[in-house]
């Protein structure tokens, strides 16, 4: 499942990013705000994009405040409501931002915490699905000829969908993707990224028939969890109580700056490719390295079925010729 061998990533050295644009979804908190933290570090240009507006002011402020120069904007953006995302990507299609390209996008806003009871997006969508994947499916889809024309010679532009460890440990229902028949919170969550791990599989095999010159990666951030991670204020500020409790769980867990190592290796290493699966190198913990996908994202049928049903319930299809001729 997992590649042991010695990774050769420093996170505390990445790659000049100097001259390049990433968009980070759920960018206010936790995994999107360590990710565009390093990122920015590195000197890219990185949209931070959320929800709230008052806790993506809050992030974005921090990072100037942490990052010495650091280039970053903000934008409104919910990933549950189509007409957020709709109008997200067009402001990023129409150029409203501080570069014209765009080299990637960091799809990571989800829910971790799901609701007890099955709730429904303003579509009728099942809520954890729409946010973790649903959403994101529509916000590549209206990305993948800007991302496209990004690309060149040196490197194609990438995708990277954000799995999760739990998805060795659970099985999806295909035939029930809104879990209509059946609810429960961890069922939700897990089914939520098993979907995603299979779209993140799919979009890859679909862009390279296709001759799209954009990589579709997707990585997890292990066991990641709040109390063993930095304070950084209006971003994460744990009780002494929570910090008492998550370091129990030290052995096995990490903070969600070092969970962001995985996410940013995968969106930026030029020896990452296409269709790959990568995560931290003792599954909970550790520096990212390649591993292997689960068996059930990787089946075809189970894929292919999937991308049809997200294609139907959303009325979304993935331009890939306009975005292969884009790229020429």
């Amino acid at each position: 499942m997992i590649d042991r061998g010695e990774p050769s990533w420093d996170p505390a050295s990445l790659p000049d990013l100097s001259g390049r644009m990433y968009l980070v979804t759920g960018a206010n908190a936790g995994l999107g705000y360590f990710a565009s933290e390093q990122l920015a570090a590195a000197g890219a240009h990185v949209v931070m994009s959320g929800r709230s507006p008052n806790r993506l002011a809050a992030a974005h402020d921090a990072i100037e405040a942490r990052v010495p120069d650091a280039s970053v904007e903000t934008l409104l953006l919910d990933v549950s409501n189509p007409g957020s995302i709709r109008a997200a990507a067009a402001s990023v299609r129409g150029g409203l931002f501080s570069r014209s390209r765009l080299d990637g996008v960091l799809l990571n806003a989800g829910m971790v915490h799901t609701p007890r009871t099955r709730e429904l997006t303003r579509d009728g969508r099942e809520l954890v699905f729409a946010t973790n994947a649903l959403g994101h499916f529509v916000l590549a889809a209206e990305l993948l000829t800007t991302l496209a024309k990004s690309s060149d010679r040196r490197r194609n532009s990438r995708l990277v969908w954000l799995g999760s460890a739990s998805t060795h440990l659970g099985v999806a229902e295909p035939t029930d993707i809104q879990l209509e028949n059946r609810y429960e919170a961890w069922h939700a969550y897990v089914q939520s990224k098993l979907v995603v791990h299979a779209l993140g599989i799919e979009a890859d095999a679909r862009l390279r028939e296709a001759g799209v010159p954009i990589d579709s990666v997707v990585a997890h951030p292990g066991y990641s969890i709040g109390g063993r991670t930095p304070r950084v204020q209006g971003v994460n500020e744990p009780s002494r109580w929570k910090r008492l409790r998550d370091g129990l769980q030290a052995p096995v867990a990490q903070s969600k700056e070092r969970g962001a190592n995985s996410l940013v290796r995968a969106l930026v290493d030029p020896d990452v490719r296409g269709g790959e699966y990568w995560g931290p190198r003792f599954w909970t913990r550790g520096l990212p390295v390649r591993q292997t996908p689960s068996r059930w994202a990787t089946d075809q049928d189970v894929r292919t079925r999937i991308w049809q049903e997200c294609e139907r319930l959303t009325g979304t299809e993935w331009p890939l010729a306009r975005a292969a001729r884009a790229a020429r």
